[in-house]
């Protein structure tokens, strides 16, 4: 059975970064094959992961649907437009060695954005169940989870920062995760950029108050804001830098 493993929480928090070096951690604890999602419409994953910028469903939509305005059809003589399509959304899933890659994006045309959520509803069905885990970097919401795009999710890691304004909008995803009976079996916060690795206690406080149960606490790394001014990707930060080596730790506590 596929593990699968979604990201949220606001924009800004360091959403991705956790992702891409979680992503990482179980590489090198050889848990691979993974497939890594890219669902956030600010698609930057494959920076961190150090993967050139693939070619994402919502650029293929709109490859397709500029083709059928101008009348010129890239579709091959013998081949359906269905055929096609899913040859080319086929081509959009990046094979690296010990995962694979695959960028939602967005359309510009009105109203394409559902589509784009279909197709990548129709795409996770035909590959998760290759792979060993499924990790997805979301939207700040839980438009892919309730709508049924991901498979059966068993860990969300609610991202934030640690301020109380990131904690209380980890409280309102959390909130509206048991509003909509999404039955996902584990659910909890990682507080990023924590000073020294610490939380002050007005921090605290909130955690309690949003009733959020505190996974662990990541801290503020000189070597993630160095290495991202380079554009060098996260994943080749040492693995004793202390961002990894509290991550690790969160991750063992987690048994995944």
């Amino acid at each position: 059975m596929t593990y699968c493993i979604a990201m949220a929480g606001k924009g800004g928090t360091g959403k991705t970064t956790v992702c891409g070096l979680f992503l990482d951690h179980l590489v090198k604890s050889g848990k691979a094959p993974i497939l890594a999602v890219d669902a956030d419409a600010n698609s930057n994953l494959n920076e961190v992961l150090g993967v050139e910028k693939p070619v994402s469903l919502g650029d293929i939509r709109e490859e397709i649907a500029r083709a059928e305005l101008e009348e010129k059809s890239p579709i091959p003589p013998g081949m359906s437009k269905q055929e096609y399509m899913d040859f080319r959304f086929n081509s959009a899933l990046v094979e690296k060695d010990n995962f694979d890659m695959l960028v939602m994006g967005r359309t510009q045309g009105k109203g394409c954005y559902c589509y784009v959520n279909d197709v990548l509803r129709e795409q996770l069905r035909k590959y998760y169940q290759n792979y060993n885990y499924l990790i997805v970097d979301n939207e700040a919401g839980l438009e892919h989870i309730s709508r049924g795009i991901l498979p059966p999710v068993d860990l969300i890691l609610l991202v934030s920062d640690c301020s109380r304004r990131g904690i209380q909008a980890a409280g309102r995803i959390a909130s509206m995760i048991g509003d909509l009976d999404l039955k996902v079996k584990n659910v909890g916060l990682i507080v990023n950029r924590a000073p020294e690795g610490k939380l002050n206690e007005g921090v605290k406080a909130e955690i309690k108050a949003q009733g959020l149960t505190l996974f662990g606490v990541l801290p503020q790394d000189t070597l993630v804001f160095d290495y991202d001014s380079e554009g060098t990707p996260l994943v080749k930060l040492p693995m004793d830098s202390p961002v990894r080596k509290a991550l690790g730790e969160i991750i063992q506590r987690l048994e995944v």
